[in-house]
């Protein structure tokens, strides 16, 4: 039982954790130049909507509205 209880929470942390404090400007970008290559352009939009409204000071600011503008185009 003292094993479990260890584990339960590391897995609490990294399942729930992450979400909290929103995702870095970085891992937002990457995600969406990634879902451009799979096509998806509608989530990458999202995503690099989520960068210029949580993350514009960021140096992924200026790419991500660049990025957006072609998309929407």
């Amino acid at each position: 039982m003292k094993k479990i209880v260890p584990a339960l929470c590391l897995a609490f942390w990294v399942a729930f954790l992450p979400g909290c404090g929103g995702e870095s400007a970085e891992t937002l970008f990457e995600t969406a130049k990634l879902e451009e290559l799979q096509n998806n352009p509608e989530h990458a939009r999202q995503l690099y909507r989520e960068i210029l409204e949580k993350h514009s000071r960021s140096p992924y600011a200026k790419t991500a509205e660049e990025r957006l503008n072609a998309l929407e185009k």
